[in-house]
């Protein structure tokens, strides 16, 4: 291997670390900031791709209602169902709980999503040359899942922002072994954990699964402290709201379940395949497939990230490749062959972990092997940095010009609610009643299915003191108990408001 990407990290008793060649040989604050001013960029390029590219008065959606009505004073707050977790309301709360403005949050979590990228990425220094990490940084960065996700109150970009800065840490501890040096990684690692923990208990958990093979097989006791324990701090909450609502940590796993369609053998890689064209979520997930071309990164991204595993190993540095591949694997088996349905966001883990492997591996492209055979390989991996560029913005563009006008539509409904007299306080129920309560100002209730929190008696008593409507979508039928309410036509709902009590 040639220059310095063929000594990416030298062993170290035999475990297959050490320290790479572009942070051993610098010194003092200047080499420092030379080292990290590529992974700088890439996080700064991030922020501001986001704040141009998504759109900023982009309304909140489904999922991100329910999490920020959490802690807004603005509006009552959504059902919050079994598999969701406080960490989202937590991130969200130092703007969401005093002002109602959409566009100053997207911009407060577009800024802390690219300093989260920066962090994430710097949990891996010394372990691989900064040209790799920036490399791996910008290809997980210009994914559209990722800057559409970004700047969004939703929990699977800082599940992915926790597992880097994880397994980072945790190569970085294992290869200090019990050395003073290694207690700042122990403590990131223990704060990955606390971060992915916080956003999906369950996701943290497959993250972690070969990272604590990997700790028992070393016995490496202060790093399974930190791991386990920021698991552990990150989740407890969850767990305490667990016996505290269900009834048990068994029930509420089960109820989670459930509501994510029944857990179990399921191939779901087909449905995944079908959102990548930017359909937030896949569920049923049925149409036709995105163009080849959309598709086509998706499927070639294994293969790079397994020549990524074949340079590590013959390099003699396979652990620090390995770790990260095996720790991706198991964060996307629960979403490829577990579940019912997809949703693009649910393998950014996954794509953040494999972003490592395969920046290495493209440099080991370009940078190795016969003379005559470099510029063939530098071009073919350009053309192939373009195509991925165009394919990943044009996507990015049509999901966001789509989830615009979805969003601007529940906002014209709502302003036709208020027209018809229900107004906070308020009750909806029915039809996507949680995204269009938010917008009218109103609580949203439901007698059945995932968001179930109320029953019919209930409603029937709150519509003598407060407005209440009923939605009803396409094709749909109005629920007994609003039968006899007046009937509206909005857009193409049936909207049912309940007579002055």
């Amino acid at each position: 291997m040639a220059d310095g990407a063929n000594a990416i990290l030298v062993g170290r008793r035999g475990r297959g670390l050490g320290r790479g060649p572009e942070t051993a040989g610098t010194s003092g604050t200047g080499g420092r900031l030379r080292g990290e001013a590529p992974v700088l960029a890439v996080a700064a390029v991030f922020t501001l791709a986001q704040l141009i590219f998504v759109h900023p008065t982009m309304g909140l959606g489904w999922d991100e209602i329910v999490y920020v009505s959490q802690v807004t004073t603005h509006h009552p707050a959504a059902f919050f169902s079994a598999p969701r977790s406080r960490g989202v309301p937590l991130l969200a709360a130092p703007v969401a709980s005093w002002s109602d403005s959409t566009g100053l949050l997207r911009g407060y979590l577009a800024v802390l999503s690219g300093l989260g990228l920066y962090l994430a990425l710097r949990a891996w220094k010394g372990l691989f040359p900064a040209r790799v990490l920036a490399t791996a940084g910008a290809f997980f960065a210009t994914l559209w899942v990722t800057l559409f996700y970004g700047p969004q109150a939703m929990p699977n970009h800082w599940v992915a922002i926790g597992a880097l800065v994880t397994v980072g840490c945790a190569l970085r501890a294992l290869r200090a072994g019990r050395a003073h040096s290694g207690r700042g990684a122990l403590w990131g690692v223990a704060a990955g954990a606390v971060l992915m923990a916080l956003m999906r208990p369950t996701d943290a958990v497959w993250v972690a699964l070969p990272l604590l093979v990997v700790v028992l097989v070393r016995r490496h006791w202060p790093l399974l402290l930190a791991l386990a324990g920021g698991l552990a701090a990150g989740g407890g909450e969850w767990v305490v709201e667990a016996y505290a609502w269900y009834g048990g940590l068994g029930e509420r796993l089960s109820r989670a379940s459930e509501i994510q369609g029944g857990l179990g053998w399921n191939i779901a890689v087909d449905d995944q395949m079908r959102s990548l064209g930017g359909r937030g979520l896949c569920r049923p997930c049925t149409g036709a497939m995105p163009h080849p071309v959309v598709t086509l990164w998706w499927l070639l991204l294994p293969v790079v990230a397994v020549l990524g595993a074949v340079v590590a190993v013959r390099a003699r540095r396979a652990t620090a490749t390995l770790l990260p591949l095996a720790c991706a694997v198991t964060a996307a088996a629960p979403y490829l062959f577990m579940i019912g349905y997809a949703a693009p966001r649910f393998l950014q883990p996954a794509y953040a972990l494999l972003a490592v492997p395969v920046a290495d591996a493209l440099w080991h492209l370009v940078k190795t092997g016969r003379d005559r055979w470099r510029p063939v390989a530098a071009t073919l991996v350009a053309l192939a940095v373009a195509g991925h560029l165009a394919v990943q913005f044009s996507v990015l563009a049509g999901t966001v010009n789509r989830n615009v006008e979805s969003r601007e539509d529940w906002a014209r409904v709502a302003g036709e609610l208020h027209r018809l007299g229900v107004r906070p306080p308020c009750l909806l129920t029915g039809y996507e009643s949680i995204p269009v309560g938010y917008y009218t100002g109103c609580s949203s209730g439901s007698t059945s299915g995932n968001n179930e929190n109320t029953t019919a008696a209930e409603i029937t008593d709150t519509a003598r003191r407060i407005p209440v409507a009923a939605l009803t979508g396409p094709g749909g039928t109005p629920p007994g108990y609003a039968r006899d309410w007046t009937p509206h036509r909005v857009t193409d709902l049936e909207i049912r408001v309940a007579p002055p009590g």
